[in-house]
Parts: structure tokens; sequence; C-alpha cells
């Protein structure tokens, strides 16, 4: 069985170059790229880790899909690809160092420590967002950060939720109105964070709920006011109206 490959090196070749190599059926794509790179191609280079589809470090395109190699089977003449929205290093392997500023930049993290007890129902409440594991497939997903780069992403978004959520958190103003600018709404909601999540994680419904969180603490969709700003201007004070706004 063959499969293919699209190989880059940022500083030998202008554009990706697609190899192509045979492969064996009963094994993993993790498991084919490395027996490629011990037996066949000493030079092709990408992340991995656990193995165990725990750690996210794998994470690559299968036929422009998001999937964990170490988790993914192969069929004939697909198409291996690296993460989009990321500058490409080398052959699979992307630069995520900006992954740690969009954390930092949002306060997705614990801030101020708060004495509420917690209960067994409040572990619940941010179990699911406490089990991403940072892949990027999420990321690499969204069609907002082709268009935005500034965009925060579905990672750091669901990351907030799970600490507005945790009744450990004691300062939780600051992290809403870090997510108002390039935030939740800027977001399509075209759910293709959910679908490639391998963790199950409906970043689309926590992007709603902090929506409503937001909204709740007295902000509102800047996309309303430009909408209504561009509509009222439609009016004609006459009594009439004027679809071209003179």
């Amino acid at each position: 069985m063959k499969i293919r490959i699209a190989r880059y090196d940022k500083n030998k070749e202008p554009k990706a170059v697609v190899f192509e190599y045979e492969v064996s059926e009963d094994k993993t794509l993790l498991e084919n790229l490395k027996e490629i790179k011990e037996k066949k191609d000493a030079s092709l280079t990408f992340r991995c880790g656990c193995r165990s589809g725990v750690c996210g470090s794998c994470a690559i395109r299968v036929n422009e899909v998001e999937r964990l190699a170490c988790k993914t089977k192969l069929k004939e003449n697909d198409l291996i690809q690296p993460l989009k929205n990321y500058e490409v290093i080398r052959d699979l392997v992307v630069n995520i160092d900006k992954n740690k500023q969009l954390l930092q930049n949002s306060n997705s993290f614990l801030e101020e420590l708060s004495s509420q007890k917690v209960t067994k129902e409040d572990e619940k409440l941010i179990d699911r967002q406490s089990n991403c594991i940072l892949c990027q497939s999420c990321y690499s997903s969204c069609p907002v950060l082709e268009v935005n780069k500034e965009f925060k992403g579905p990672f750091v978004l669901t990351r907030v939720l799970r600490y507005l959520d945790d009744k450990k958190e004691a300062q939780k103003s600051n992290k809403i109105a870090l997510i108002q600018e390039n935030g939740i709404w800027d977001c399509t909601l075209c759910g293709n964070c959910t679908m490639v999540c391998p963790e199950f994680i409906d970043s689309k419904s926590d992007i709603l709920k902090l929506r409503m969180i937001a909204t709740q603490a007295g902000y509102t969709d800047p996309n309303f006011q430009n909408f209504s700003m561009d509509f009222n201007s439609g009016f004609d004070p006459s009594g009439g109206f004027n679809p071209n706004g003179f």
C-alpha cells in the first residue's frame, strides 16, 4: 500500500514536495512514519510522544482532516500533511510557540485561589475541558484563523471556560474581559473544532456558553452593533426606507 507525505524544509524548498512511500496496511500512521524514518528515509521529520493518544504531539492532517498519527489507520493513497494555521518548520513539524502566548494573553490559568469548597459535582463541570491535550487539531481546522491570525482559537477559549467554571478561581472578570477582542464573538460556530477533537471536547458549545457568560457580565456582540448601525443608516427621516443609506 502506498501513501503520500507532503514534505517541506523552509531552509531548502520554496514549497512542499509530495513523496510516495510503501507502508504496511496493518500498522498505524505513526508506526509507519517511524518505519520510514528508521529503514527508508532518515531525513523524514515528525513529532511523537506517548503513542497512546494522550500527549497530542503527533497531530497531523490525513486527507485534509486533523488526526492523531498514533490512532490513525491508513488507506491506499492517503495524503499526509502538517497542521494548518501554523508555520511549518520541516515536513510534518509545525511551530507551536505562539500557543503559550495565546494561553497567557487570555489568562487561561488559575489567577487567584478562592476559599470555596469543591464538590464532586463541581469537578464534573470542568472535567471535559480539563481533558484537552493541546494537540492543536481544533486550531488547525478553524477557518477563522485562516483570515485572522490574532483569533484566540478554540483550545484557548475552552481552557478559559474551564477556569470560569472552576470554583477555585476567584478572579473571573479578567478572563471574561480578555476574550472579547479576537475571541468569542469572532467564532463562526462552524463546529470544525468539535468534529476533529480526539478528546470529544465540544468547543463550539463552550464558546456559546462563554458568550452567555459574557452577556450576563454586560458585554455585547460588537458584530450586532455594527449591523445595527449599518441598518439604521438606511432609514429616511421623512418616514421611508432608503436601502442605499442616503
